[in-house]
């Protein structure tokens, strides 16, 4: 089973390092441990930022801040039926 918390927990992890404000995914690459290619797991679900970028909506830019950015993802994964 998928813990969402987990994965947040993750996605902050991995996010919080980009320079806010940011105003497109490019601006998050730099930040990411294994770049694109970074994975985020938990129970069956599986995804790298290269696939969160192609399977949601990307976001809402501008973000000025990780949590915000996170939270909109979270969601759209959800809407998805990816969490």
């Amino acid at each position: 089973m998928t813990d969402e918390d987990e994965i947040r927990d993750q996605m902050i992890d991995a996010f919080e390092g980009a320079d806010y404000p940011i105003s497109s995914p490019m601006d998050l690459v730099p930040a990411l441990p294994n770049g694109p290619g970074t994975t985020f797991e938990s129970g069956d679900f599986s995804m790298t930022a290269m696939e969160l970028n192609t399977k949601t909506s990307g976001g809402d830019f501008p973000y000025d801040d990780v949590e915000t950015f996170v939270d909109d993802i979270i969601e759209d994964l959800k809407e998805q039926g990816e969490l």
